[in-house]
């Protein structure tokens, strides 16, 4: 398919899907794979996918200078990412500016379906969250003990060192 194509779309001379949000898809899928983490294809996959996607696309260096190089933004998705940042109001606040700067447009009606998923869609797993202090020293999570957590919450540490691996 030719990339100005519109599939079908109509007269509108538009990407059915912006080039913005393909790229931020591409960047996140080729994170996850290249770092081996989980199998491609499973809930933990779609769930990193899908986190990395958003922060990629959400973080696209409006915050900072133009011309923002390929490693200042590794650092700050990394940032982003990392525990304890408030990721989930960094994506509410993000969303809310580009809904007042740029309207209703694909992308961003992209990146709120895929919100809304992260939000909606519920894992089974350990609880990250439940950091204990080690007698030892360190933290420690009780692995035996799982709870449904949306999708994001899961995503987040997956994303995040995929791009450690990076």
């Amino acid at each position: 398919m030719r990339p100005e194509s519109t599939n079908g779309t109509g007269g509108g001379g538009g990407l059915a899907v912006p080039m913005a949000w393909l790229c931020a898809e591409y960047i996140a899928d080729e994170l996850l794979r290249a770092g081996g983490l989980v199998e491609p294809g499973s809930l933990e996959y779609q769930a990193g996918r899908r986190t990395l996607a958003l922060t990629v696309y959400l973080g696209d260096g409006t915050d900072g200078a133009p011309g923002t190089g390929a490693d200042d933004r590794l650092d700050e998705w990394l940032t982003r990412t990392s525990h304890g940042h408030p990721w989930e109001d960094w994506v509410r606040e993000r969303l809310a500016v580009r809904q007042e700067h740029d309207g209703d447009d694909e992308g961003l009606a992209l990146a709120r379906e895929t919100w809304q998923r992260l939000e909606g869609t519920h894992l089974l797993a350990t609880d990250l969250g439940a950091l204990t202090a080690a007698p030892a020293g360190g933290l420690t999570v009780d692995e035996s003990e799982a709870v449904w957590l949306p999708s994001w919450r899961l995503g987040l540490p997956l994303g995040h060192l995929a791009l450690r691996l990076y």
